[in-house]
């Protein structure tokens, strides 16, 4: 890889330094920006630019743009699945899906993950690096010029875990929803967390006001340190204070993810525990069939027992939902595919 800067990951304030630095007036940044996030692939697109900051651009600069390596449609719902290669020949996922409310983006923000959730496909294959804030930003962008629909939600639910690409995640939110960029409402993107308590509390303090979704998958201490490693480090309790204090300061409602797994965590005893734990909270619980993994033994609970553990919690006074499963034909569930892609290649 080259030394020079990826344009998508600059803020406006970052192109006016850039441009300043080459003697350049400061409104073309604003000019550059909207170009960037109209999905432009290369600068000589920039037609209000002169050739000759054109030139300077393409010295310095790249529009670090992925390709489209596989893409895949469901037949049973639209929902499309994408396989993109990076720069650096990486394969991350991207998925768009159609919801009454319109479509929503459902992004990646690192190439592998060191969670190690053993229900999760994304485990097995391996961490390689954080994404980019831009690398965030284009999955949108790709999603949006190969769809051409326009996305109005985004849920940073793909592989990798965003609270341990904390920097990159937040400028991300910020560029993404910048009234002269995609301009996309806080309020429209939900991200998705396994627990970083860390994290947690200082992502309530940065003003950036997104739905805060934790992967919770559990009622104590005990299951859950046998599926999800990372809660030997962060309780299930330390958790719920840090989402607490995340919801008086956003004043934003938590979800708490909950995947049925069949004689692990879907008794009625786990819901009765469950819902004395998150009971009175400014939340909603949004139960999720989970998805087969080969080389898991794990299986979805059945209808009747995910139905049974949604009415304990309803009749609790606690919203909860099932998640409408959604391009099960296309293993649209985060890190199938690209486990699959990268088995396959390596």
């Amino acid at each position: 890889m080259d030394d020079k800067v990826n344009l998508l990951d600059l803020s406006i304030e970052e192109l006016q330094d850039m441009l300043a630095g080459m003697g350049q007036e400061s409104f073309r940044a604003k000019q550059i920006f909207q170009w960037l996030h109209k999905g432009a692939g290369e600068v000589d697109e920039m037609t209000n630019l002169s050739k000759s900051l054109r030139q300077e651009l393409r010295d310095v600069s790249f529009i670090g743009k992925f390709k489209i390596y596989r893409k895949f449609l469901s037949q049973t719902d639209g929902t499309v699945k994408y396989l993109l290669e990076s720069r650096d020949k990486n394969i991350i996922e991207s998925v768009l899906m159609e919801y009454r409310h319109g479509f929503t983006a459902c992004i990646s923000s690192q190439i592998g993950c060191r969670m190690g959730c053993r229900f999760c496909a994304s485990t097995g294959v391996g961490f390689v690096r954080n994404l980019s804030p831009g690398e965030m930003l284009d999955q949108v962008l790709c999603i949006q010029s190969d769809s051409k629909k326009r996305v109005g939600n985004i849920v940073i639910m793909g592989i990798g875990e965003p609270l341990d690409n904390y920097d990159a995640v937040v400028k991300f939110l910020r560029l993404v929803n910048h009234p002269e960029g995609l301009n996309i409402g806080l309020r429209h993107i939900s991200l998705s967390t396994c627990g970083l308590v860390p994290g947690i509390l200082r992502l309530a303090r940065e003003n950036v006001p997104v739905t805060l979704s934790i992967s919770l998958h559990a009622p104590n201490d005990r299951i859950r340190e046998q599926i999800m490693p990372i809660n030997k480090k962060h309780s299930i309790d330390k958790i719920i204070e840090a989402c607490k204090i995340y919801t008086e300061a956003t004043k934003r409602r938590i979800t708490f993810e909950y995947a049925m797994i069949s004689g692990v965590n879907d008794s009625r005893g786990n819901a009765l525990e469950l819902a004395g734990k998150i009971k009175g909270m400014l939340c909603h619980v949004n139960l999720i069939p989970i998805n087969s993994i080969e080389s898991a033994d794990f299986r979805k609970s059945d209808p009747k027992t995910i139905e049974m553990f949604k009415n304990i919690l309803q009749q609790r006074g606690i919203e909860t939902t099932v998640r409408r499963e959604l391009g099960t034909d296309i293993h649209a569930a985060c890190g199938q595919l690209r486990r699959s892609a990268v088995s396959v290649e390596s």
